[in-house]
């Protein structure tokens, strides 16, 4: 009996040790800060108080075709930019008033382009990269960052003001650039 008893007694140390040493399952919660979208909201030029929709608007990647899905051509005040995680830079072309010009065929594609007030936007940034948990990995954080607009004949966009001083991106739920237009 003494042995049965000493063999439980064993067997449940030995599943308590076991049970403490598992750990939760290694999934990176939704709720857990990532890496952060770059957030500029657009304002009225001749009103600087006011929010103002910028109509129209598509926003595209520089030199390649990937339109963002949420500014396929929509009226916003406020932009979410992914930023790259690999370089100092990323390149977007904003697109006020853009239209779908289909080149007199409109059942071909292939042939559509597009049309509108187009300004190049130019971020730069050094990157940061920080450990969030062991399942989540790295985030990056982008720190100095500035916003400048290419120079053309018919900007519309008129100023980029940073919120802060010495810009960072670190935080997705507040603007980090205001616009004007």
């Amino acid at each position: 009996m003494k042995k049965i008893s000493l063999l439980l007694i064993l067997m449940t140390f030995i599943g308590v040790v076991i049970n403490l040493s598992c750990e939760a399952d290694d999934i990176c919660p939704e709720s857990t800060p990532t890496t952060p979208s770059l957030i500029i909201e657009a304002y009225d030029t001749t009103n600087t108080e006011n929010k103002k929709n910028i109509p129209n608007l598509l926003v595209a990647g520089v030199d390649n075709d990937f339109v963002l899905p949420k500014y396929g051509i929509v009226s916003t005040s406020e932009i979410v930019l992914p930023l790259k995680t690999d370089a100092n830079s990323t390149q977007y072309v904003f697109v006020k008033d853009a239209k779908i010009n289909n080149n007199g065929t409109p059942d071909d594609t292939s042939d559509d382009f597009i049309t509108g007030n187009e300004d190049i936007v130019t971020i730069n940034y050094t990157r940061e990269e920080v450990y969030v948990s062991r399942a989540c990995g790295y985030k990056t954080i982008y720190k100095n960052v500035t916003v400048t607009i290419e120079p053309d004949a018919d900007n519309w966009i008129k100023s980029v003001i940073p919120v802060n001083e010495n810009q960072t991106v670190e935080d997705e739920t507040e603007t980090h650039f205001n616009i004007y237009h």
